[in-house]
């Protein structure tokens, strides 16, 4: 199977791509939902980075999030709504898939320089995408969701 990182999703759907990092990088906070080991949902709080290629989240040693993951990759992510509760423009952003542990230096290393987290060890994982839905307010009559799965097109449905 093909591995499909942002890269990937990046080349099948460019403008939901541009559209979606669009939406994260006004907000440094956004939320994670994993599974925990009863298999009930979880919520955090997290920082994202779109870096080489790749959409990347980093953790601190031991976090719960980062033991829901290491013992299951589903994810899901939700960009931060901002402030108000309006649609408009880029809309609200959910990004499904699965995470794997990043060990190799030769990757942490870079990414340490470049993101700057706290001092000391920490997770960092990669991820590979299932889903990016986008949904929106058109016109203010249109509720609008576009979605892209590997593999596929940008399928848009648009209801009143």
């Amino acid at each position: 199977m093909t591995r499909t990182n942002w890269a990937a999703f990046t080349a099948a759907a460019p403008e939901l791509a541009h559209t979606a990092q669009e939406r994260f990088a006004p907000y440094r906070h956004h939320v994670l939902a994993t599974l925990r080991k009863d298999g009930s949902p979880r919520t955090s709080g997290l920082e994202v980075q779109f870096l080489d290629g790749e959409l990347r989240f980093g953790m601190m040693p031991g976090s719960v999030k980062a033991l829901d993951l290491l013992r299951d990759p589903r994810f899901a992510l939700q960009a931060n709504p901002g402030e108000g509760t309006a649609m408009g423009g880029t809309g609200d952003i959910r990004i499904s898939g699965r995470a794997y542990e990043v060990t190799d230096p030769a990757v942490k290393g870079p990414y340490a320089q470049e993101v700057k987290p706290p001092e000391g060890p920490f997770h960092l994982f990669r991820t590979e995408l299932t889903e990016v839905v986008r949904t929106y307010v058109e016109d203010d009559t249109y509720l609008v969701v576009e979605s892209w799965r590997p593999g596929g097109p940008v399928r848009t449905v648009k209801r009143t």
